[in-house]
């Protein structure tokens, strides 16, 4: 199998704070029981990503759902991860873990599309990766999903950097 290794050797992504999108991933409806009755508050879990390599996702709680929505967008904003994305998958298998929540993100060949369900595609879309094959075992929760989804993408590392760390060549890291 031949690998385009050009695609792995851009110059660093210049960040720019306007153009981040925002997507809704969970809305749901908590209380809390008081002395004089129940509280009923909004909790949504936002996502937030420029499409080119960074990503982040925030809980935002209020009385008033658009009150909740700006909370979890500055506490997403506030939670950036940067994700080493050339061409438009991930560089190598990957697992998230978050409780009893397992995600695993496999990288896929160009035209495959996302294949991941929940608040796992949404994350993966704002971080701008479009071939990818995932898989959760475990708890199906959206927060619990997209907090593993996170983790498992925190833990990529760009592949120019892990040849310069291993000190090999990307022809031998990729095994060509």
């Amino acid at each position: 199998m031949r690998m385009d290794l050009s695609a792995f050797m851009d110059d660093d992504i210049v960040i720019d704070e306007e153009q981040f999108e925002e997507d809704i991933v969970n809305i749901s409806r908590v209380s809390k029981t008081v002395k004089g009755g129940k509280r009923m508050k909004f909790r949504v879990l936002m996502v937030v990503g420029n499409n080119n390599g960074l990503v982040g996702i925030g809980l935002g709680k209020s009385d008033q759902i658009p009150n909740a929505i700006n909370k979890g967008i500055n506490a997403a904003k506030r939670e950036l991860i940067r994700v080493p994305v050339r061409g438009n998958t991930i560089p190598f298998d990957v697992k998230g873990r978050l409780g009893s929540t397992v995600v695993y993100l496999s990288p896929a060949v160009p035209g495959t599309g996302l294949i991941a369900g929940g608040s796992v595609r949404k994350i993966l879309e704002k971080a701008g990766i479009k071939d990818v094959i995932a898989k959760i075992n475990g708890s199906h929760n959206a927060i619990s999903t997209a907090r593993a989804t996170i983790d498992g993408l925190s833990q990529l590392i760009d592949p120019v950097e892990l040849a310069k760390l291993r000190g090999i060549s990307l022809k031998q890291l990729f095994g060509i």
